[in-house]
């Protein structure tokens, strides 16, 4: 079975398929073109006229400062950073050579904890540069979150700031490693993580840590012999990068990315926005942590060149419009949330948002209310919406920005190139007919690795004949368009019939004064599952129970017409932004005592 290794040795790592000898160029531009796709069966199959690359992500760095030395690569608003290609590809390779001198080794595993910095950003490069698998943790993660990751895959290093709002990094990490408080700066011997020697912090000095001011100094003084050596012995299907998984059903699972998952998918998703032709500059409010930031937001900026701007460590909308306004911009990413927010900034109207063009939207079902005011409001009219998981590098499903406006609001857009995607019958794996609701699975060069350490998990994702089970219904139309009806564990089977959230999510957001819907099934002893809806109505509105009842009316099937609606402030958000409908659902039950 296809599986990652846990320990010191990754061993039996499978290389993707889908990717079957389909050359090693990068494709011009306008080959990402929509496919017929075959009629009658859930089906289809992405562009292959282009070719896969075969490079690594440090070879995609230093292509990109050969061929655009003097553009702006990154700036960081809030620490006042900007760096041309050239500028940063220095600074990742002395980066990458002072890891080398202290003691990390290709395959090692390095932590990056915290929010978004030109740190993250050097960590992520350097690491890839020097053959290190970089693992992203989840800046909210507490004690016991970190302890489970860390001994998961292992991990040598870890990279942090001593804290951040209220997050006390060194003093969380001190609860799992008491030892700190005596060790010398990276020979750190840890009882519960045992892999651990060598903690990195970003900012003040702590008992037992270097700064990252000495990572550099040691690189600086190392002739970079060693790191060409070790650049040399690296190939595009080694493991970078492992992500853990949100961990809505138990523990976290670490998905584990090669160079050529995250190297592919990056092109691919900058392509079908047209970024090579525009020389574009990208807001990214998304978390460097999570699979849009990194390779949406960093490796799309390294494959193409396009100019990355960070507006603060975490998300705020305001921040965001101030960043669009005065770096004039014209890409814009984030989450169904991220947008409310920046739409109901109270001084909105103030931004220039002249320069914008496009963007993508993910992350989270778009309600078509919200697509439209961001195409109207926000000047993006070539938003497109796309659709990915993390074990799938992330994106698989992306508009094109010329679709129409139904297109983008009814559809997660098409398949990507070198990217096959199927639904069907989950229990038999049986092909559904085209417009018929199942399982849908992909299959490509973008499929993970697996799951780090978890051959049973790994097995259980990812089919012999290499396709992904995503747990996510979906329906194909005979163009290729693909629409999301929800997560499998989502859907409500009330009294034995099977309701979609998303369906009804869409259906509320038309109602005038709702800004925001959710719909879970909550127990009950008759149905088995009745529906509730939670409602965040816009600033200043109000509305009863019975008045959503009555607009529902004649407009949706009786039984889909919640049982429940429940009036709220905000939703149970994991750090990425993402609503996590389980705790909302225990959230309900409890307050509607069931």
């Amino acid at each position: 079975s296809p599986e990652v290794g846990g320990g010191g040795d990754p061993g039996g790592l499978r290389v993707a398929s889908g990717s079957r000898g389909l050359g090693t160029n990068a494709s011009s531009p306008d080959q990402d073109v929509p496919l017929p796709q075959p009629r009658g069966l859930s089906y289809v199959q992405g562009n292959v006229t282009s070719q896969l690359l075969t490079k690594t992500v440090g070879q995609c760095l230093d292509d990109t400062a050969q061929r655009f030395p003097d553009r702006e690569a990154l700036v960081v608003m809030h620490e006042g950073i900007r760096k041309t290609f050239m500028q940063l590809k220095q600074e990742v390779d002395q980066a990458a050579a002072g890891l080398l001198e202290l003691g990390l080794g290709k395959g090692d595993r390095l932590g990056v904890w915290g929010p978004n910095s030109y740190d993250w950003i050097l960590m992520q490069l350097a690491t890839a540069q020097a053959g290190i698998v970089l693992v992203s943790v989840n800046p909210g993660y507490q004690a016991e979150e970190l302890e489970f990751v860390l001994k998961k895959v292992g991990c040598k290093a870890l990279v942090f700031p001593s804290c951040f709002k209220t997050q006390r990094y060194f003093e969380i990490l001190q609860q799992v490693c008491p030892e700190l408080q005596g060790a010398s700066p990276g020979a750190l011997k840890s009882q519960r993580l045992p892999a651990l020697t060598t903690v990195i912090t970003l900012d003040s000095p702590q008992p037992g840590a270097l700064q990252m001011h000495e990572v550099l100094q040691a690189g600086a003084s190392s002739p970079l012999t060693r790191l060409r050596e070790v650049q040399s012995s690296l190939s595009c299907q080694d493991p970078i990068n492992i992500q853990f998984t949100s961990g809505t059903t138990g523990s976290p699972k670490g998905a584990t990315l090669s160079h050529h998952n995250i190297v592919n998918n990056a092109n691919n998703f900058g392509r079908r926005l047209k970024l090579p032709t525009l020389e574009p500059r990208i807001v990214l409010p998304s978390p460097l942590y999570h699979c849009l930031g990194s390779v949406g937001g960093t490796m799309v900026s390294i494959v193409l060149g396009t100019t990355l701007i960070l507006a603060s460590p975490s998300f705020q909308g305001k921040k965001t419009l101030e960043a669009i306004t005065r770096e004039r911009a014209t890409y814009i990413y984030g989450t169904p949330t991220m947008y409310v927010d920046m739409l109901n900034q109270p001084d909105f109207s103030s931004f220039d948002l002249s320069t914008l063009r496009g963007g993508v939207i993910a992350g989270s079902p778009a309600p078509p209310e919200l697509i439209k005011a961001i195409v109207g409001k926000m000047n993006v009219s070539e938003i497109v919406v796309g659709y990915g998981t993390t074990e799938n590098s992330p994106v698989t499903f992306m508009g094109f920005p010329q679709d129409s406006l139904q297109q983008k609001t009814e559809s997660v857009g098409r398949i990507l190139p070198h990217t096959e995607a199927r639904v069907v019958d989950s229990e038999t794996d049986e092909v559904l007919p085209l417009g018929t609701p199942g399982e849908l699975q992909t299959r490509g060069y973008c499929v993970m690795l697996g799951y780090w350490g978890d051959p049973q998990k790994t097995h259980e994702a990812i089919s012999e004949d290499g396709w992904y089970r995503t747990g996510d219904m979906a329906i194909l139309d005979e163009h290729g368009f693909c629409k999301i009806v929800g997560r499998y564990k989502d859907m409500i089977i009330r009294g034995g019939e099977n309701i979609y959230p998303a369906e009804l999510e869409d259906f509320l957001h038309r109602h005038p004064q709702v800004q925001e819907a959710q719909v879970v099934g909550v127990k009950d002893q008759r149905m088995g599952e009745e529906i509730c809806a939670c409602l965040r109505l816009k600033e200043g509105q109000r509305s009863t129970a019975e008045e959503i009842k009555a607009f529902c009316k004649g407009k949706i099937s009786h039984f889909k017409i919640p049982r429940y609606i429940v009036f709220v402030e905000n939703f149970p958000l994991t750090v990425s932004g993402k609503i996590q409908k389980f705790k909302l659902r225990e959230q309900m039950e409890q307050l509607l005592k069931l």
